[in-house]
């Protein structure tokens, strides 16, 4: 599964509800799991961003259906980051092509 981490800062309507948040983040969830989307954590931050929710989806158009599901609620605005292990990291950067490789049309190593 894939692996996404969601900025989450609270609208006016967010803040007036405050102190429901975490029983509409509980519920959400729940809802959400359903759907095969699994989650890995749910902070309350301080600074730029007031949640951090970091989950794990089948793909991309899951992931994206959670955004804007959230965001049309009317409590919060996302952003939204596909995020990538060590592993996967290593497999991507073995792909990597330098100048010299696109300028002889050598393909990617393998």
């Amino acid at each position: 599964m894939a692996h996404y981490v969601c900025l989450v800062t609270f609208t006016d309507q967010g803040v007036r509800n405050l102190r429901k948040t975490t029983a509409r983040a509980r519920a959400f969830q729940e809802k959400l799991e359903k759907h095969g989307i699994v989650f890995k954590a749910t902070l309350w931050t301080v600074g730029q961003y007031d949640i951090v929710h970091i989950f794990e989806a089948p793909d991309d158009k899951t992931a994206a259906t959670f955004a804007y599901t959230l965001y049309s609620l009317g409590n919060v605005r996302t952003h939204t980051l596909r995020g990538f292990t060590a592993e996967e990291m290593d497999e991507i950067i073995s792909r990597v092509q330098t100048p010299f490789d696109l300028l002889v049309d050598r393909p990617p190593a393998e």
